[in-house]
């Protein structure tokens, strides 16, 4: 009788079934383990390698920079336009120029000297709005307070010793700065510049 009954192939599947669940649970846990560990090895690393957390960082180096103030320097002396006195000169083709601007800068406050045409080492030759002409001393006070008037002015030096200017008049010259820009732009060169911003 022991020969009739038979233990069919289909019998250890069935068995081994729990067996295999089993195992594919842990096997599944196992991977959620591990990946957790490596994500929070990821963040120790990035932490380790940014100094941790950044805002915190930035918010207590804010907190201790001092804020910029504005420089105690005195501001730039320059001379009053009454002081500076001013030769023009036309290196145009166009009549009269010169005595308009000088009429027209002398209601501005400057001091009028000679007006009339300019020599021939500069007649025609001005191909922009002007040229200012002057002894090297007069680069850092009557250039800048004049050149305010005349935006794009040239500036050049020689040998003289006085202190008069010449503004030698050019081909593009069409009309002074009004007294607006002219004033924005002495009160930008007059105004103490900001200290340096701190490095924190």
């Amino acid at each position: 009788m022991g020969g009739k009954y038979r233990i069919t192939g289909d019998a250890y599947p069935r068995m081994r079934r729990p067996r295999h669940r089993r195992r594919l649970v842990l096997a599944g846990i196992g991977a959620v383990v591990a990946l957790g560990l490596a994500g929070w090895g990821t963040l120790q690393l990035i932490d380790v390698f940014t100094g941790g957390d950044k805002s915190a960082s930035a918010a207590d180096q804010k907190r201790d920079c001092p804020t910029a103030k504005p420089s105690a320097a005195p501001a730039k002396a320059l001379p009053k336009p009454a002081a500076i006195k001013v030769n023009v000169y036309n290196a145009t083709t166009r009549s009269g120029l010169a005595k308009a601007a000088a009429e027209e800068l002398k209601k501005r406050g400057f001091a009028i000297g000679e007006v009339g045409n300019a020599s021939k080492e500069y007649d025609k030759k001005v191909p922009g709005a002007g040229v200012l002409l002057g002894a090297p001393a007069a680069k850092n006070g009557s250039f800048t307070v004049l050149g305010t008037q005349l935006a794009g002015a040239v500036q050049k030096t020689d040998t003289r010793k006085t202190g008069e200017v010449d503004l030698i008049l050019g081909a593009k010259f069409k009309a002074f700065s009004t007294p607006k820009e002219a004033t924005a732009a002495m009160t930008a060169l007059t105004k103490p510049a900001p200290s340096p911003s701190p490095s924190c």
